[in-house]
């Protein structure tokens, strides 16, 4: 197994040897300046596209390089346990595949088929899932359970040496193909093992490189564990960015993150990171997950940071369900005050309704109309959604509204009533 805290120049040495032996099973992912983004923000963006790996994420790189290092140790183990739903399970089921190994995936009962099926597709008769707990806690603990008793060997999915090392492999592909670091790159953190990987390469081969790091508004473990010194237990997760809503960065990730300075771990709202999914689509045609999108998201922070330096953003992952289509679009739209809910208390009169729809202007779409309460005598409930085609266009509407006298709540931002009535 790997040391756990091997000199700079020796983690470059191993993870450009765990780089070499990857090309086996995939090539150099690509490294391209894109330009809708390099204009907008006045800078030499390039995009490291993990989402393009066979099983479009960067995880396939830490469960190639753990599974081998086991299988160099004459007495290692030839089975594999972990416990996943998303990008994990699926690197590890294809690296058993390609080793000829077998594989025990556990997975939570809940667990989209969508998602069994593909881990299924890439690990083959090699690989075994079992579905096991409503909760993921519940899975790990039946995963590990299982290890301790068949004696196989269990992989994490990021707090393990060896998996640090091969997600080294990223920054070990930039520096090559740029021949030199670049003046900044923006990794996303979930439970750290890329950004773990990355950090300590960069130590010898770029220490000169900013780094940053990006995390969902609703799991920045990250941040909390640099304010405790010490990694903590987040009361609660936010899981719409499931590739990355981690609730406590690992043990061995946090070493190599330890001295990061705070400022430069940076909070991507959730509804923000729908916006530069739907942007990242449209204009350009690439499919991102959540995680996938949060380095290119955090480019709005970085903004008066950038402007004429060479920005690496790694997109992590492409494994989004389009199932999940309709509410990354709501949310972007919210987002981006395109589309707001409210309350309007309607008069119970002949025409009321009619005089509300003549307030609205040629760009004003009614998303969603429904009546809460219609028992009262004088006055009615009523749920509207409308959706505007340029933002800032509410603040004409809601003058016109006043104006009217008609009496109403905006509830968009309200998440109790937006839990309930949305």
């Amino acid at each position: 197994m790997t040391d756990h805290s091997p000199s700079p120049a020796a983690f470059r040495e191993r993870a450009d040897a765990a780089t070499a032996a990857l090309r086996e099973l995939f090539p150099p992912t690509p490294l391209g300046r894109n330009d809708h983004l390099s204009e907008r923000f006045g800078a030499d963006i390039l995009l490291k596209r993990e989402d393009l790996t066979p099983v479009r994420s960067y995880k396939l790189r830490g469960a190639f390089n753990a599974i081998s290092r086991v299988m160099a140790d004459a007495a290692g183990a030839r089975r594999f346990v972990c416990a996943s739903a998303g990008n994990h399970a699926q690197g590890v089921a294809y690296v058993c595949r390609h080793f000829g190994v077998e594989g025990v995936i556990f997975m939570p009962v809940t667990t989209p088929q969508q998602k069994i099926g593909k881990t299924e597709k890439f690990g083959g008769e090699n690989v075994r899932i079992e579905l096991t707990g409503d909760y993921f806690d519940q899975t790990l603990a039946a995963a590990q359970s299982y290890c301790r008793e068949a004696g196989a060997h269990f992989l994490s999915p990021f707090d393990d040496a060896d998996v640090i090392e091969g997600q080294a492999s990223v920054a070990a592909e930039i520096v090559a193909e740029l021949g030199e670091a670049p003046d900044m790159i923006v990794l996303p953190v979930g439970g750290g093992g890329l950004s773990a990987g990355v950090v300590s390469y960069l130590r010898a081969a770029g220490p000169g490189t900013d780094i940053r790091f990006v995390e969902p508004a609703g799991g920045a473990s990250l941040a909390a564990a640099l304010a405790a010194g010490a990694p903590v237990k987040l009361g609660r997760v936010d899981n719409f960015v499931d590739g990355a809503a981690v609730a406590q960065v690992g043990a061995r990730t946090f070493e190599a993150l330890k001295d990061t300075d705070p400022a430069r771990v940076l909070a991507a709202p959730e509804d923000r990171i729908c916006a530069t999914i739907i942007e990242m689509l449209n204009v350009e045609g690439i499919v991102l997950e959540p995680a996938g999108a949060l380095s290119v998201d955090a480019l709005a922070d970085l903004a008066g940071e950038i402007r004429g330096k060479r920005v690496v953003c790694v997109t992590s992952g492409g494994n989004f369900d389009f199932e999940r289509l309709p509410e990354v679009k709501e949310r972007a739209l919210r987002f981006t005050g395109r589309k707001k809910y409210f309350i309007l208390r309607l008069p119970q009169r002949p025409g009321a309704l009619k005089d509300f729809l003549t307030l609205l202007g040629p760009g004003d779409d009614i998303a969603r109309f429904e009546y809460l309460k219609k028992s009262a005598r004088n006055f009615g409930s009523v749920l509207i959604g409308i959706e505007t085609r340029q933002a800032g266009g509410f603040d004409h509407l809601f003058a016109r509204m006043d104006a009217a006298g008609f009496a109403y709540q905006d509830i968009t931002d309200d998440e109790v009533l937006a839990q309930f009535l949305i």
